[in-house]
């Protein structure tokens, strides 16, 4: 499927157009020229017919993305949390963002991007990956969703999620969001890609519209554009500075670090650019934020992928305090790092990596006696399922994974890893 997408978008289509025409177009191939008025479920299609809807689609999933009209509140877009100029992340710095009816319930989580959703895999428990590592009997263990937990494998249901979320864009079910649709300036257009008799089942008009909002986010030049200097500089079309060279062996190297073993930074065989992330999960000990309210409650835990907002998990004590890894492409542009936001510098993050275990003092807060409580947001039963692999590992008081000059070293390769229409110049800022 990636070639077949690659090769589309070489021919002038482009990545993102190709892909959802793929997707629409799986089923067996018609002669028609001319696409019939569709519904949700339109049945086999000419290509021709595939790449028109997912024109058509796009587009209205774009008029959606950006409406504060289906928020309970009136005030909450889909683009409200998810900036296009911040990589479909959130402008603030803040950890949770604000939303439901009156815009002041926080939410539990920090926002992630929506840039580069589209190579992420469905979640499995059990990942196997020969394509790099040769050996097909390898378990990476639990792999791919697209949220911080893994909970949904496909945009639209992804979609779903902020627009029925009490805490995000609050409506109450499916109903409440179909009849804000209905008196969208765009109503019209929902009718001419789903049909004259859409509104009539609330559910179908809920349903067509997280299609289309699924659709838009596999718009290449929006979502996934690949225009770093990096990509560039693979590309054999850019440099990089001598500190960003350096930076990028310290991010590769297994033994400084290492931060390349989870997020990927060469091209796959099949020539994909790289991801920067392995997609898998990992227990990381962030900090506890005290700036998220629900942390005000000292029973309360954001497990991941064991809970609370992910069920299926809930006996699964192996799996508490796994997260996805996120993907480091536009990483310079947060403002909040991690799935709580604790960190607003990119520079903390890698120090925190490189002396978590060797200077835990330096992140988490003290007893009253004066030791360290390390680990502060997962309790201690789950501990094991904590990353030791490097940069971590190390015993308090060893020397630290890296020094002040490579941590620096490294944020400026990452500073390469932001796309061109998101730099400065581009912005105008």
């Amino acid at each position: 499927m990636t070639t077949k997408i690659f090769w589309l978008a070489r021919s002038g289509l482009g990545i993102g157009m190709a892909t959802a025409a793929l997707c629409l177009a799986i089923l067996p191939l018609r002669h028609s020229s001319a696409a019939a008025a569709a519904g949700l479920h339109p049945g086999p299609m000419s290509r021709t017919d595939a790449f028109a809807r997912a024109e058509t689609l796009t587009a209205l999933g774009r008029k959606i993305f950006f409406d504060p009209s289906l928020s309970a509140s009136g005030l909450q877009a889909c683009a409200s949390c998810h900036d296009p100029s911040h990589a479909f992340g959130p402008a603030s710095a803040e950890p949770v963002e604000m939303g439901g009816e009156h815009m002041d319930r926080p939410g539990l989580r920090a926002v992630p991007t929506l840039r580069y959703l589209q190579a992420v895999p469905s979640f499995t428990e059990h990942y196997y990956d020969s394509e790099d590592e040769g050996d097909e009997s390898v378990d990476n263990g639990p792999t791919g969703g697209l949220t911080w937990d893994g909970r949904v494998d496909h945009g639209a249901d992804q979609a779903k999620l902020p627009l029925l979320s009490p805490f995000e864009m609050g409506n109450k079910d499916a109903a409440e969001v179909a009849a804000k649709l209905r008196k969208a300036p765009y109503a019209g257009d929902i009718e001419a890609a789903f049909g004259a008799t859409v509104f009539d089942n609330p559910q179908e008009a809920f349903d067509a519209a997280v299609e289309a909002l699924g659709t838009f986010e596999q718009s290449g030049p929006d979502f996934y554009p690949y225009s770093s200097r990096y990509d560039a500089f693979l590309a054999g079309k850019a440099t990089l500075t001598a500190q960003e060279l350096s930076g990028r062996q310290l991010f590769e190297d297994p033994a400084k670090g290492n931060c390349s073993s989870c997020h990927l930074s060469e091209p796959a065989n099949d020539g994909e650019p790289p991801q920067f992330s392995d997609f898998g999960f990992l227990g990381l000990a962030a900090p506890r934020n005290m700036a998220i309210p629900a942390n005000a409650d000292p029973d309360y835990h954001d497990l991941g992928l064991c809970g609370p907002q992910r069920t299926d998990f809930a006996g699964r004590s192996d799996y508490c305090g796994l997260f996805r890894t996120p993907t480091l492409r536009n990483v310079a542009l947060k403002k909040s790092f991690f799935h709580n936001g604790y960190f607003h510098s990119l520079r903390d993050v890698v120090s925190f990596y490189a002396t978590r275990d060797s200077d835990p003092g330096r992140w988490y807060p003290k007893n009253s006696d004066g030791t360290v409580r390390k680990y502060d947001e997962l309790p201690q039963a789950y501990w094991d399922n904590l990353n030791q692999d490097p940069p971590f590992g190390r015993k308090p008081g060893d020397a630290p994974a890296l020094t002040d000059p490579e941590i620096d070293d490294i944020v400026a390769f990452l500073g390469t890893l932001t796309d061109a229409d998101l730099q400065p110049e581009a912005s105008g800022h």
